[in-house]
């Protein structure tokens, strides 16, 4: 039986005129570059952090690897 990980998928629907160089350096670290954007991350601790940090700047969904 193979266990599929599950990942997620982070879309960027704001923009980051205004917000802190903290969030900024966060969204680049996940590795979106504007709104719109979506990246496909691992379901871990440092990128569930991450995300936390941004809540109000993505929208996350749970998605099979």
């Amino acid at each position: 039986m193979s266990t599929k990980k599950q990942k997620l998928k982070v879309t960027q629907i704001r923009g980051l005129s205004k917000r802190p160089w903290t969030q900024r350096l966060t969204i680049q670290g996940l590795g979106l570059r504007g709104p719109h954007s979506s990246v496909v991350v691992d379901n871990t601790p440092s990128f569930r952090g991450m995300i936390k940090k941004v809540m109000h700047l993505v929208k996350v969904e749970l998605t099979d690897g």
